[in-house]
């Protein structure tokens, strides 16, 4: 596969790409999935601007992209804001392409609730990257969208995975406590913390530490970096999530689950002089290795599925109920459920059985 220029939203800039036909626009969804496959970043771009404005042609676009999809490794980077994960996001960058790989970058950006518009501040931060041919940065718009991504990351995953990115990189919003849908779509969590930025102990009320694969403390060259490390391994000892090693199963467990688990690592970064990132690369790869051997790749990807196939199944049921003329509707039912005339369990059950009927 060829590599194509970087671009965001937008056609690449290379000279050669001139000479390739006008892709971008096309409507036949079979030709821009071909170019995607074939290294035209225009294809690409097109392709996550249609699944990010939810036109009609995306279920199209997903059955075309489908045989090709499974083989990039997705990693998601989360925290709250300030802790360099815009930094760290360019660093890995960095350091895959120095192996050769080719990386996507999709970055989720706060949309203001007032206009509905997102700075899209990371393609700004990565501007090293901007000339180089093998990566790709898209930022996206949350567009009110709660869990830390935009509801259409899922499939803008899958369009850069069968494009051929061998590691897709997803950075959240960094909205802190409810922003734990990425671990439900990455193969491998980072969840980034920074000594100075708040209490470790306090940051695991948000919930948000129980979903990291890797804790990475950035900015370990402040005061307190050791600090937040050691409060973060003993609260890894506390809830029990340190069954194995790389080297096999924990024998404190007394052999009771023959199920290995991950020894989640904490490690020390200092992102933006590129300190201790070749270590998360090792731990990344060291996390991937295990799901592999292990089986739970596979699981956590049907898991993935499971939850977009459910996501997906009600926005169609949503959309099924508004269509739906038979019976009462749901402003008939509300009125009567505020009125006292039903109740809500009963409503609910009436609009089932309309979708039924």
């Amino acid at each position: 596969m060829t590599d194509a220029p970087l671009t965001g939203d937008s056609v690449g800039s290379a000279a050669g790409d001139s000479a390739r036909p006008p892709t971008g626009r096309s409507r036949d969804v079979g030709a821009l999935v071909a170019a995607a496959r074939d290294g035209d970043v225009r294809a690409v771009a097109r392709l996550v601007s249609l699944v990010e404005d939810g036109d009609e042609r995306v279920p199209e676009i997903a059955a075309a992209l489908a045989p090709y999809t499974g083989a990039a490794q997705v990693v998601g980077l989360t925290g709250a804001p300030g802790v360099g994960k815009s930094t760290l996001t360019g660093a890995l960058v960095r350091a895959y392409r120095s192996q050769g790989r080719r990386v996507a970058v999709l970055a989720v950006d706060p949309s203001s609730p007032y206009t509905g518009g997102a700075i899209l501040g990371d393609r700004i931060r990565m501007q090293e990257h901007a000339t180089d041919p093998g990566v790709f940065i898209r930022s996206m718009s949350s567009r009110g969208n709660l869990g830390g991504l935009a509801a259409a990351t899922p499939q803008a995953v899958r369009v850069l995975d069968a494009a051929g990115y061998e590691i897709v990189l997803v950075e959240t919003v960094g909205v802190g406590q409810a922003e734990v849908d990425i671990a439900a779509l990455a193969d491998t969590t980072l969840v980034l913390l920074a000594p100075g930025m708040g209490d470790a102990i306090q940051a695991v009320k948000a919930g948000i530490l129980e979903i990291a694969d890797v804790f990475v403390v950035n900015k370990a060259d402040r005061e307190g970096a050791d600090a937040t490390v050691r409060d973060l391994r003993g609260m890894l000892t506390l809830g029990e999530r340190v069954a194995r090693t790389a080297d096999g199963i924990d024998e404190d467990r007394g052999g009771a689950d023959d199920r290995a688990l991950w020894r989640v690592p904490v490690l020390k970064t200092v992102a933006e002089r590129g300190e201790g990132v070749d270590e998360v690369v090792a731990a990344i790869a060291r996390h991937r290795e295990f799901l592999h051997s292990h089986g739970e790749l596979t699981v956590r990807r049907q898991r993935r599925a499971a939850t977009e196939i459910e996501h997906l199944a009600l926005g169609l049921l949503r959309a099924r109920l508004a269509a739906t003329p038979a019976g009462p509707g749901l402003a008939e039912l509300a009125a009567d459920v505020a009125a006292g005339r039903t109740d809500p369990y009963t409503a609910a059950a009436t609009l089932v059985a309309a979708l039924h009927g």
